[in-house]
């Protein structure tokens, strides 16, 4: 551990930062970057890594995108706007043997031009002028197949991947552009891949970059928007360009690059309308790296980026989702911490599972969680605890075991 928060991994095989990850099973697929074009994969119980591809020589990366649904979608631009690319990857797993499928497969684990059903090439840009360095996008739709983009025009576009055509063109109610920003679903479902409808064929979205704040409802029947603008700390409104993930409705962000470079973790929660800035922090200062949940949502990896001296890195780090989120607790250790609660007080009367539900949101509310200590080899954890009446309780998980210490 470097820290005691963050667990250092196997570094990544080069330098890089702007890149973009996104998850497979237990895989990390981690397609380029800037000035790179090698795409690997990292293999989350391994911790190894195995080369996949690289872009086309032709293609210049700067802050491109990259969407998952079965086949890998990347589109983006260069610094300017110019040399727009839009490509596919039919992606087969490196870490098993494909050698038997050869004959079966075609084009798979390369980059190629997206094409539509009579194989015309398809650019995702609306005209040469539009920029899409730093461009962000997610997958949403009532069957999954729109493609919801934001980009440094301050327009937001709905591309039907089915059609291969755009249906929609708004302006957001942003004042500055932006880019390399945070954009995802609000959703029930681990990263967001899929949005959360709210009501018929209603979507909703997040949007954050320095000052600007927005939640964003798309109506697919009437093919309209809606914004509303949401408040942003003054702790993150200087930064952008940070690494973030989105699980339920907590969304996490590490780092960032605007007054200064920030090694910050920020947490906002989409049901409170909430910021926290937390005491624990990130080793060292980054922006440009890229950041996704495993299989499991419980934990967080952070890849690449720029430290404070601009200079592209290859640090690959890994930290629990517990951590940063009291509400991603096991059933088993909120078993362990009730059935202390219970014993200290001495109650003799009947319990009944309200109780369980009822503490559980207390711990919620009003624990700040701060992780000690970590030693892998006595697999021991350890927190301090804040409560709000209490002065501090040491919190210790041993082999599954859970004690406090007051």
């Amino acid at each position: 551990m470097s820290n005691q928060v963050f667990q250092i991994l196997k570094e990544f095989p080069i330098p890089l930062s702007q890149s973009q990850c996104v998850l497979h099973k237990h895989e990390l697929i981690i397609c380029g970057g800037l000035g790179q074009r090698a795409c690997y994969s990292y293999h989350t119980l391994k911790n190894e890594y195995k080369f996949i591809c690289e872009y086309p020589s032709n293609v210049e990366l700067s802050g491109h995108c990259v969407s998952n649904q079965i086949t890998l979608l990347s589109f983006g631009s260069n610094f300017n706007g110019r040399d727009k690319h839009t490509l596919v990857m039919k992606y087969v797993s490196v870490w098993s043997d494909i050698s038997n499928k050869s004959n079966e497969l075609s084009n798979y684990n390369q980059w190629i031009p997206f094409t539509d059903d009579h194989n015309n090439p398809i650019i995702i840009g609306r005209d040469q002028n539009y920029n899409y360095q730093g461009v962000r996008a997610v997958i949403g739709g009532s069957n999954n197949h729109l493609l919801f983009i934001t980009h440094r025009s301050n327009d937001i576009n709905v591309f039907n991947l089915n059609t291969f055509q755009f249906i929609k063109h708004d302006t957001l109610p942003i004042d500055r552009a932006i880019f390399y920003h945070c954009f995802v679903s609000k959703s029930e479902n681990g990263q967001g891949q899929e949005m959360m409808k709210t009501n018929k064929q209603n979507y909703q979205m997040m949007l954050f970059c320095r000052k600007a704040g927005l939640s964003i409802e798309y109506d697919e029947d009437n093919n309209t928007f809606q914004f509303h603008k949401v408040p942003v700390s003054k702790d993150i409104a200087l930064f952008y360009a940070y690494a973030y993930v989105c699980i339920n409705d907590v969304i996490l962000f590490f780092g960032g690059y605007g007054s200064g470079i920030s090694k910050s973790v920020y947490k906002y929660s989409i049901r409170e309308n909430k910021w926290m800035t937390f005491k624990n922090a990130l080793p060292n200062s980054l922006y440009y790296c890229a950041a996704t949940l495993n299989e499991e949502n419980n934990d967080i990896y952070i890849i690449g980026g720029k430290d404070d001296k601009h200079v592209s890195v290859s640090t690959h780090m890994m930290t629990k989702m517990r951590l940063w989120d009291v509400s991603q607790l096991t059933k088993q250790e909120i078993k362990y911490i009730i059935e202390y609660w219970i014993r200290t007080s001495e109650i003799n009367f009947g319990w009944i599972d309200d109780f369980d539900k009822i503490i559980i949101k207390f711990i919620i509310l009003v624990i700040d969680a701060t992780f000690l200590k970590f030693n892998r080899s006595k697999k021991k954890l350890f927190y301090h605890m804040n409560l709000l009446h209490t002065d501090f309780i040491l919190l210790c998980i041993v082999d599954n075991q859970l004690s406090f210490f007051f």
